[in-house]
């Protein structure tokens, strides 16, 4: 699934968290990792970074460390692209209330413009753990089927205990205004009909794919799918949440609020975009 990970290094607190998780997800892959620093390579700089290397178990002299200089977002996209990445790792920023977490403008910039998968940790830990509960995005839309088959991989090779399969029912309320003509009986058969239609729709993904050992929970929700999907995997606690691209966002896009964004302005956990 990924060959070839790489992760955006700054000389930050959490970097040494942050090179500890990509070591995990190396090895989980047996993928190539490339490290890209922005900015000014220094002896001490150097110096950090081996120490932090050599500590987390990596061989320095088969690391590939790109030190770059120039317009953060611009470079890293360029180095990904020369370097073949498939994942690209990054860190969410914390908000001034320490409660919520959001994605910065250059890690935007990234999100829109990659044509790798990105993965944005929210809390890396330096005893990195497996992702254990794993929510996936099941709207119907043209990429879910490959987001919910590679979402399903990644919980397979990680030994994820509880997966959800997260979909909306398109325009309930306009629906079940409609249904609201009939009485009680009739109004309760068509939000069941509503339910088990969308439920369908994963259900026929699921039986085409390989599952493994995974217990799948399919789960039904109404109301705007990037919202309720970001609440549903905080009710859940979950660890990740599993999305696909929403493809390069035009000139009215940035004006406007898009689904994603939704999800981008206030993180509920660890969150994975998939790209083809």
């Amino acid at each position: 699934m990924f060959h070839k990970i790489a992760l955006a290094i700054a000389f930050s607190p959490r970097m040494e968290a942050l090179i500890a998780e990509s070591k995990r997800l190396k090895d989980l892959y047996q993928a190539e990792l490339v490290l890209i620093h922005i900015g000014e390579k220094t002896e001490d700089r150097v110096k950090i970074l081996n120490s932090i290397l050599e500590k987390n178990g990596f061989d320095i002299e088969k690391v590939k460390i790109r030190w770059e200089e120039g317009k953060p977002a611009k470079k890293i996209l360029h180095v990904c692209e020369e370097e073949k990445v498939d994942l690209l790792v990054a860190g969410a920023l914390k908000s001034e209330s320490l409660l919520n977490y959001y994605i910065g403008t250059i890690a935007r910039k990234i999100i829109r413009n990659s044509k790798c998968s990105v993965l944005t940790l929210i809390e890396p830990l330096e005893k990195p753990t497996p992702f254990e509960k794993v929510v996936i995005n099941g709207t119907e839309q043209e990429q879910t089927p490959f987001v919910i088959e590679n979402g399903l991989e990644w919980c397979k090779l990680d030994g994820a205990k509880q997966v959800f399969v997260v979909n909306e029912i398109k325009m309930y309320g306009l629906k079940m205004a409609t249904a609201a003509e009939g009485n009680e009986e009739e109004i309760a058969s068509a939000r069941r009909k509503l339910v088990a239609d969308e439920v369908e729709y994963v259900n026929n993904i699921l039986k085409t794919l390989d599952k493994g050992d995974l217990k799948v929970n399919v789960k039904i929700t109404c109301g705007k799918w990037a919202i309720e999907l970001a609440k549903f995997a905080e009710d859940v606690n979950a660890d990740l949440l599993v999305v696909g691209d929403e493809g390069k966002l035009g000139f009215m896009d940035r004006l406007f609020p898009h689904d994603l964004e939704e999800i981008l302005n206030n993180l509920p956990c660890n969150l994975l975009i998939l790209k083809k």
